[in-house]
């Protein structure tokens, strides 16, 4: 009977997909910019120290120069703008044609912010030039998503998230960099798996390396938290879960162990970094601190949250190995398994075409890590170089007839492998389509998220140094759910958060701390991490599955953030 209940119980509950769960979060975003006003900050242009001696620069908000949106007051704008006609010098400065200014004015109608644009005074231009002189400040305007348009018809829509989503960014970005970047991993990724190789490689190791298989999840925990702790990998550890997944599998594990030992493990790398060049370096240059200042202490920290994450993950592993049911991808990982068991079952040699394969994979990694450490590979170029490992693939696969491969077998998988991740590129463009509902993560254009991150810096103001420490990391890893760019996070957040650590009592490398435990941690939870789901979309796992696991360890990453953070309070870290 009790089994019975249980039974009905679990068909009862049924975690949504990953898509509802995104949709519900844009129409909340969606409904949250009914209520609040939007905001936005003049912003200027920082220059900082990068931990090799050189100098970047980051545009960033400046703190005290908040104001929300309001409509223009008609009556005050238009002597003003009369007023600024006759005024030659003025207009040439700012390049605005005095014939333009004279035609909007000769209008017998209200003028609009869009029709001074046009003419090339922009509305910050215009508030530099009259304050709030012009505005009716009785009046706080919403900036709120229309339920149907595109950006250029009508106004972006809420309903077209996920088209205007995929279309955000560049080349270099999300999201459309990192869509292209997944569908090119994802033809590589077929070909490879067509050919055998890596299952092949996988059962080679297990028969030669007997008694050792236990310590591959904390040795390769270790090193990814390592590789995210010196460059911030995140994007490169797609390719890496290739190879690491199946053979974390075929280890008797499951593939939520797999993700947590690579792209969990960069991000918690990333967390307690101490010379990140896409945290720490743009953090500490914003709040006025030397590059890379401090490291000890998290050195130190490093090695003590990578230890603890890396405990948590082995205990997990081996219940899962004890019991492999007791997954929640169990079903999913069927895929893996099953090819697996097809590789045994047919008892391949891992033949001399296996053995290049695999060697040509390694170097490609190689090659991509040394690239964009070195060489400064961005997204293009490890697309680039992901592409050529699965064309190498299938050129010694058709030469060498691995598995009878012929050309056009080559062809079929690369387009397999692009359909098996095209639902996860839909997820980046989705999970886009969120901070597009909120305004867009620009501090120099009115947005409600802009406003939310004004508040946030009013609320902490005057609290006990304690206490404003530990709810600036708290806002910072809730901040991270939509902003998931460690440089966007530290250019929105820092000109903030470190005037506040002074009037808080708090030293501002505190400050840099809660900012990076932070953003880190989260990084490896929010569906809005492009990284992560490409991660998940190698390993076919839907984000609702990780998130079940996920949200206790964030809970256990949460205690120990808080505890170094309360720990560098009472140290004075500077």
């Amino acid at each position: 009977m009790q089994e019975e209940l249980e039974t009905v119980d679990k068909k009862r509950f049924q975690m949504p997909h990953t898509y509802v769960i995104i949709f519900g979060i844009v129409i909340v975003a969606w409904l949250l910019t009914l209520v609040i006003p939007a905001g936005k900050f003049s912003t200027e242009e920082v220059e900082y120290e990068t931990g090799d001696g050189g100098t970047e620069t980051q545009e960033v908000l400046q703190q005290d120069s908040f104001r929300y949106m309001h409509p223009l007051e008609q009556d005050s704008l238009r002597t003003e703008l009369e007023d600024l006609s006759q005024d030659s010098e003025t207009l040439a400065n700012i390049q605005v044609e005095q014939e333009d200014l004279t035609e909007v004015l000769d209008e017998n109608q209200d003028i609009s912010l869009s029709q001074l644009a046009a003419i090339g005074l922009s509305e910050d231009e215009l508030y530099e030039l009259y304050g709030d002189s012009v505005y009716d400040t009785s009046e706080k305007l919403n900036k709120t998503a229309k339920v149907w348009g595109t950006q250029d018809h009508y106004g972006f829509g809420v309903f077209n998230y996920l088209f205007e989503g995929l279309v955000t960014g560049d080349r270099f970005s999300s999201a459309i960099g990192i869509v292209a970047m997944l569908l090119v991993v994802g033809g590589a990724f077929g070909i490879i798996m067509s050919t055998g190789a890596i299952d092949a490689g996988i059962y080679a190791f297990l028969r030669n390396a007997k008694g050792m298989q236990h310590l591959a999840v904390p040795l390769i925990f270790v090193a990814f938290s390592f590789m995210g702790a010196t460059f911030g990998a995140s994007e490169e550890v797609i390719a890496f879960a290739i190879i690491i997944v199946p053979f974390t599998i075929a280890l008797g594990y499951d593939s939520i162990t797999a993700v947590t030992i690579t792209i969990a493990a960069a991000e918690i790398g990333n967390a307690a970094s101490w010379m990140s060049p896409f945290s720490i370096a743009i953090a500490q240059g914003i709040a006025g601190l030397p590059a890379l200042s401090g490291a000890g202490f998290r050195i130190v920290m490093w090695i003590v949250i990578t230890t603890l994450a890396c405990g948590y993950t082995v205990r997990y592993a081996r219940k899962i190995k004890a019991n492999p049911t007791k997954s929640v991808t169990y079903k999913s990982d069927g895929y893996f398994r099953k090819n697996l068991e097809n590789q045994k079952e047919v008892d391949h040699e891992f033949t001399i075409g296996h053995k290049l394969i695999l060697l040509e994979l390694l170097v490609g990694l190689i090659w991509i890590v040394y690239g964009v450490m070195a060489q400064g590979f961005t997204i293009p170029e490890m697309a680039s170089q992901f592409f050529v490992i699965g064309l190498g693939a299938g050129v010694i696969a058709i030469v060498l007839q691995v598995n009878g491969m012929k050309i056009n077998d080559v062809a079929t998988a690369f387009q397999d492998g692009v359909a098996d991740l095209a639902p996860t590129a839909a997820v980046v463009g989705m999970a886009q389509g969120i901070l597009l509902v909120l305004g867009g993560s620009d501090a120099g254009s009115y947005s409600a998220l802009n406003t939310i991150l004004h508040s946030v810096g009013e609320l902490l103001s005057g609290v006990p140094s304690m206490i404003a420490a530990w709810f600036m990391y708290i806002f910072q890893s809730l901040f991270n759910l939509i902003v998931t760019s460690n440089s966007g996070q530290a250019a929105l957040t820092m000109p903030i958060m470190a005037p506040l650590a002074d009037l808080a009592g708090v030293t501002r490398q505190v400050a840099v701390l809660c900012f990076q435990l932070g953003a880190g941690f989260v990084d490896a939870f929010t569906p809005v991490s492009a990284s992560l789901i490409g991660v998940l979309g190698i390993a076919r796992m839907d984000w609702s599955q990780w998130a079940k696991f996920q949200i206790k360890m964030q809970g256990f990453l949460f205690i120990i953030g808080s505890a170094f953070i309360i720990g560098a309070v009472l140290i004075g870290y500077h």
